[in-house]
């Protein structure tokens, strides 16, 4: 007698679940829906596409990433208006993407994960949202690194009674004309928006820890003569693609504190210094007291300009505390604010995203308490089918993110096809995965991130290991990381009632 197992399969509401809509999981979106072969579901928190370019919009957002490289290669875009776009321009992309390649109607918005967790018994992730459950057989995070929001550490933060605010939370209702601005930070969000609100505020302090290098910012607008070059002849679009990565790939020496390299690209930052500042007292407080390179260079003609203004002031005095009318520094004066911006940037070693998942080893988040490890940048031991877009050491200190984007896509797009296709479950070997760890960070000890004698969000704030950078050439990720082989993994059959 023959009798049949009525055990049901576990129910599954994609093959693939990919979790946010920014650059690197829409990319993968758009790869996937052309393939026609696979079947995904994305989850975003948000109520569009964009990721971080949707998140910021304050005053003067923008990237310092050239537009033709700050775009896929596989969806060019000859119509960019000038070499670094602003974010407005950059979003409208984002979207086009996601509208041409018919992603939309396979997001499902105002979705967050608040659990995400591997079924060893159904061989399948549950992920838990606000919207329900979700069942998939693989899991790929897309969140990023600059998604969360790092509120910074200051004694009576909260006391403040004016309106205060995250440079990712603008609020383009408040009308800051007239008023006593202070901003916290001077990094990228920072120094583009300092140019751009100065002129309105009656008086804005800028607070000062440590001075960052920058350079020029060489942006022009592109004529309609280029754009319809670059629309009639897409294969001198590729060239000048290729022209730009190239020269981005020739500044790599320079983290390997190679002195020639090093003396150039600082000879640039201090001229670009000493030809916009003449007070020598106040150059001095912008003088970086740290090896070049060492934090993200900055890129901008309107900063120093800003901070002469006679409105402006750069305050270089430590921060005791905050109270509910202002500033109160190490020196015990006290400056007065209306508004209070906080440009302390994201939380990009401690990725929040690792909190809710949870694997055969546990969370995630407890497995990289000190610092991310994953094989090939990618995939985790303890975390089968399950894959992370710019997760720990993906970052780069020049270069455009979204080669190494494409780098991922391409992986994983081939990790998916062979553990569909073969009905099999992928686990990176624990031995696999620490040999791959142990050699990024060998190349990291020749790099200024490491030894240039500064703290960054770079390294991780506990292991002080190099967490969140690429210590080598993007070239060399792409050839260790850019194609999918089951070399240093687990492989095994899927076991689900049958």
């Amino acid at each position: 007698m023959n009798i049949q197992n009525t055990t049901p399969k576990p129910q599954v509401d994609a093959e693939t679940l990919i979790i946010g809509t920014g650059f690197s999981g829409l990319g993968l979106a758009v790869i996937l829906e052309r393939e026609g072969t696979r079947d995904y579901l994305m989850l975003e928190r948000g109520q569009d596409v964009g990721g971080t370019w949707r998140d910021n919009h304050y005053p003067g957002a923008g990237c310092d990433v050239f537009s033709h490289l700050y775009s896929y290669s596989f969806r060019p875009n000859p119509h960019w208006s000038r070499t670094y776009s602003k974010q407005p321009e950059i979003l409208k992309y984002l979207q086009d993407t996601a509208k041409d390649e018919g992603v939309y109607p396979k997001v499902r918005f105002g979705t967050t994960v608040t659990r995400a967790e591997w079924i060893e018994e159904d061989g399948l992730w549950q992920v838990e949202t606000n919207n329900g459950t979700y069942r998939a057989r693989a899991l790929v995070s897309a969140t990023g690194h600059l998604s969360d929001l790092a509120m910074p550490d200051i004694e009576g933060l909260e006391s403040f009674g004016g309106k205060m605010m995250h440079s990712s939370q603008w609020d383009h209702d408040y009308d800051y004309t007239g008023k006593r601005v202070g901003i916290i930070g001077t990094g990228a969000s920072s120094i583009q928006i300092a140019p751009e609100i100065a002129p309105d505020v009656s008086h804005l302090t800028v607070f000062q820890r440590t001075a960052p290098y920058i350079v020029p910012r060489r942006d022009e607008a592109y004529s309609e003569a280029q754009k319809g070059m670059f629309e009639r002849f897409p294969e001198m679009l590729q060239d000048f693609r290729k022209e730009l990565f190239w020269g981005n790939e020739s500044r790599f020496p320079q983290r390997l504190q190679i002195p020639a390299f090093l003396a150039q690209i600082q000879e640039m930052s201090r001229g670009h210094l000493e030809a916009q500042v003449a007070d020598p007292e106040l150059r001095e407080k912008l003088t970086p007291p740290y090896s070049v390179g060492c934090k993200r260079i900055l890129i901008s003609n309107e900063y120093y300009p800003a901070i002469q203004r006679e409105n402006v002031t750069l305050e270089t005095t430590g921060i005791a505390r905050i109270d509910e009318t202002g500033v109160v520094l190490t020196d015990g004066s006290h400056v007065e604010l209306d508004m209070l911006i906080l440009a302390t940037g994201f939380e990009a070693t401690e990725l929040p995203i690792a909190e809710v998942i949870y694997g055969k080893t546990g969370r995630l988040s407890d497995q990289w308490e000190n610092g991310g490890q994953a094989f090939a940048c990618t995939s985790v031991h303890g975390y089968p089918n399950f894959f992370m877009m710019l997760g720990p050491n993906t970052g780069l200190g020049a270069g455009s993110m979204i080669y190494m984007v494409e780098t991922q896509i391409e992986y994983i797009r081939g990790a998916l096809e062979y553990l569909f296709e073969s009905g099999k479950i992928i686990e990176p070997d624990r031995e696999a995965q620490e040999a791959y760890v142990k050699s990024i960070h060998d190349r990291a000890e020749r790099t200024v991130w490491i030894t240039g004698g500064c703290q960054s969000w770079y390294l991780h704030p506990r292991s002080g290991k190099l967490t969140a950078i690429w210590p080598d050439y993007m070239s060399q990720f792409r050839k260790e990381n850019g194609t999918f082989a089951t070399k240093g993994y687990m492989v095994r059959d899927v076991t689900v009632p049958a």
